[in-house]
């Protein structure tokens, strides 16, 4: 089909087999820090067979812009997944917040109630970034 079969497993030793008889042309040890390093951003998509409890985001990492991770292996536990690597900001994204003091909360549920919120709130607990509004 014209498709570079990348192999990835925890097992170094499934190497040979893969390359050799399993029709892969890249084999990469999901261990092996650098080769996953190297290999940032490079793979069209990916089909996960792993039923066990392993990392996503790693494997998210792999992946080239708005590409799919296809999960076929089920582990006997749902993933657990971290957003925030996901959503960090590379093109100067800005998020806008309204940082607010403790003693202002009561009025910052009112003002969600009335929809009069523009962006969102952040609640500066020690009271210690800026008088409330």
């Amino acid at each position: 089909m014209g498709t570079n079969v990348t192999m990835i497993s925890t097992s170094p030793i499934k190497q040979k087999e893969a390359l050799e008889n399993l029709g892969a042309d890249l084999f990469l040890v999901s261990r092996d820090q650098d080769q996953l390093q190297a290999a940032i951003g490079t793979l069209d998509g990916i089909i996960d067979t792993v039923s066990t409890q392993h990392p996503l985001l790693p494997l998210l990492g792999l992946l080239k812009s708005h590409e799919k991770l296809m999960i076929l292996g089920i582990p006997g536990k749902p993933f657990e997944l971290q957003v925030f690597p996901l959503i960090q900001a590379e093109h100067n994204i800005k998020i806008y917040i309204e940082v607010i003091a403790m003693d202002y909360l009561n009025t910052s549920m009112d003002r969600l109630l009335k929809d009069d919120v523009k962006y969102r709130f952040v609640i500066d607990t020690g009271n210690t970034l800026r008088p409330s509004s």
